[in-house]
């Protein structure tokens, strides 16, 4: 479901479309947009991004009640610039709308009303003290002469403002920091006040979204539930059958648990081998399914299917087209062995696209593209193909990971699947850099990977990690193993923590467990005499290698 495309009665995300409490955020290519939309969602307020450049009409029929600007790495003087539609402040103004702009969405609407942005003469970046000049919307009555530390991120700056804007802070610099012209409900922002390094910036969105634009902090996980069982409902007929993916993760268990309350015994489930599965993972997510969750479920062994179309494939954004496709194939053939059963074809497929999946499949403003840097297809995003049979369904698609969890534990899915480390659609495809059919690459990650993960386990370290896994490197290093050279294999251990796969930081071991996870790997993997440990944060680097 497209949020932009629905104007009356549901968006399909929990909020009965009227009710004008919800946020938007227009994209401009920060790396810190989706930030925005996590920290004003942990205000119990619903928050969509979409992308800056979105037309005037697909904004107004989202019907929001505040709508903030991204900042972006882009200067407004650049050519080609992104910006919002024509006609967007006029909109704004005329429907009560409140704005926001930071960072760079506060130049835009400086300059686009008459202002003027310059190079600054001392540029801004990391931590810096503002204060605030006034008693102003912005920060509220108590803050006014107060200091703060906060996030900059700039080197241009407004330095002439258009009519009717006031500065309400100003950096220890000088420079401006904040804005506003109430009367026109336009506000602005020079700092990130979404990133951590602004400690005060959750209590000035708070303040500026509650208590400023009068939006009601109403918006609950069982809202979301609700709704998302009347859109089903609403979009399956009474007689029509819906397919649903099953990986054995987190996201399609609960995707399906929530399409099995709304429609029962009409949903078919079904797992797909694809040759590209952890250790044992079949057996395990079956039995699970079977004695924790009773989902009807079907097992499909498509290894050979999906390993021979694999084969001399290296770059990893065709295996994931391919991954995509074939698994499109398995579920159109499951599809027609159902109708044979059902005498009624299934018309729907079930998938458990999260936010994250939507935003990073997206491409940014800018970029000569309709939107964001595409950084990868998520084989449930980009993989699909255009003359795919069966109409998505995908009701986790504008949640992020932890809002599923919470999800799942409404619809009382078992803690053990809520707390499993997210997989991959693609599975170790990604995991093994290069060409996965090559070799015994796919037995040794398999492994490498359960010996890291058991290790995790026993020292009681799984739930503190978001995610852990091994990858293989297509390259061979020399090793002395029982007093013979060797030269064999390369793994890669990685561990991090994050609160939504966004972003993240490397998970730091202790010095011990490390030695003795390595010499587990090397004493019983055969075929590998070097382990390397990733520490890099996302960004620069992504959650996965491929």
């Amino acid at each position: 479901m497209d949020p932009a495309v629905k104007s009356n009665a549901s968006n399909g995300n929990g909020v009965a479309r009227g009710t004008s409490n919800l946020v938007l955020i227009l994209d401009y290519g920060s790396q810190y947009t989706h930030l925005i939309t996590r920290r004003i969602r942990q205000l119990s307020v619903l928050s969509l991004c979409v992308s800056g450049t979105n037309s005037l009409d697909s904004i107004s029929k989202l019907n929001p009640s505040v709508v903030i600007l991204s900042g972006g790495p882009h200067s407004v003087h650049s050519p080609g610039a992104p910006s919002f539609p024509g006609g967007f402040l006029e909109y704004a103004e005329e429907n009560g709308v409140f704005v926001l702009g930071i960072c760079y969405g506060m130049q835009l609407i400086v300059q686009k009303l008459g202002g003027v942005v310059d190079v600054g003469e001392k540029q801004e970046y990391g931590k810096m003290e503002i204060v605030v000049e006034g008693e102003c919307g912005l920060y509220g009555a108590e803050a006014a002469g107060g200091h703060q530390v906060v996030w900059m991120s700039h080197g241009d700056e407004a330095v002439n403002l258009p009519e009717g804007f006031t500065v309400v802070a100003r950096s220890l610099q000088g420079s401006v920091a904040a804005i506003e012209n109430r009367s026109r409900r336009l506000y602005g922002l020079q700092c990130h006040p979404e990133v951590t390094h602004s400690p005060q910036g959750m209590e000035t969105l708070r303040h500026f979204l509650l208590d400023v634009c009068g939006i009601s902090a109403d918006w609950k996980m069982q809202d979301v539930l609700e709704e998302e069982v009347k859109v089903i409902k609403g979009m399956v007929g009474p007689d029509e059958h819906v397919i649903c993916a099953l990986s054995g993760g987190v996201d399609s268990t609960v995707a399906a648990t929530l399409v099995h309350k709304a429609i029962g015994d009409r949903l078919h489930c079904v797992f797909v081998d694809n040759g590209l599965l952890r250790y044992k993972e079949r057996e395990r997510v079956m039995s699970t399914f079977e004695s924790e969750l009773h989902l009807p479920v079907t097992c499909v062994d498509a290894s050979e299917q999906f390993l021979n179309k694999l084969k001399g494939v290296k770059d990893p954004e065709i295996k994931r087209k391919i991954i995509g496709h074939e698994f499109i194939c398995i579920f159109d053939e499951f599809a027609i062995e159902l109708e044979k059963k059902l005498g009624k074809k299934p018309t729907f497929l079930v998938q458990g696209t999260l936010y994250p999946d939507v935003i990073e499949s997206c491409p940014p403003p800018g970029s000569g593209m309709t939107h964001s840097h595409t950084i990868k297809s998520h084989h449930n995003v980009g993989g699909l193909p255009k003359d795919m049979k069966l109409k998505l369904i995908e009701p986790l698609k504008f949640l992020f990971k932890d809002e599923v969890r919470k999800l799942g534990r409404i619809l009382n899915v078992p803690e053990s699947f809520l707390k499993r480390h997210p997989f991959p659609g693609p599975g170790l495809a990604v995991r093994v850099l290069g060409d996965v059919t090559e070799g015994n690459a796919l037995e040794i990650l398999r492994q490498v990977d359960e010996i890291f993960i058991q290790s995790i386990k026993e020292a009681g370290l799984y739930d503190s990690i978001w995610q852990a896994f091994a990858v293989f490197l297509p390259v061979q290093s020399v090793g002395v193993q029982g007093d013979q050279r060797t030269h064999s294999h390369v793994v890669v251990l990685r561990a991090i923590t994050s609160e939504d796969g966004m972003t993240a930081d490397w998970y730091y071991f202790d010095h011990k467990f490390l030695i003795d996870v390595v010499r587990k790997i090397c004493n019983n993997v055969r075929g590998v005499n070097r382990v390397c440990q990733d520490i890099t944060s996302k960004p620069p680097a992504t959650v996965e290698w491929e």
